[in-house]
């Protein structure tokens, strides 16, 4: 995934999130519903900025940003703790 595709998925798993937040607030999905989807939304946004942060950094440093791959929700959610 080049930097365009992640940040245009980045875009719509955003406008995911908000349609989930309206259709809870439409009484059209129950609260767990909503939480676990939001939660595995959440953890594939984790991993689109670390991989989009990763590849700049390569990029940045003038090395080939295409040898990046994403990582696991483990490795990425592990970072943040």
């Amino acid at each position: 995934m080049d930097q365009e595709q992640i940040l245009t998925r980045i875009t719509a798993m955003v406008e995911d999130e908000k349609k989930l937040r309206d259709s809870l607030a439409a009484g059209e999905i129950d609260v767990p519903t909503e939480h676990a989807r939001l939660a595995a939304l959440e953890r594939e946004l984790d991993q689109c900025w670390d991989l989009l942060r990763r590849r700049r950094a390569k990029t940045e440093f003038g090395e080939d940003p295409d040898e990046v791959t994403v990582r696991s929700v483990a490795e990425v959610e592990g970072y943040q703790s």
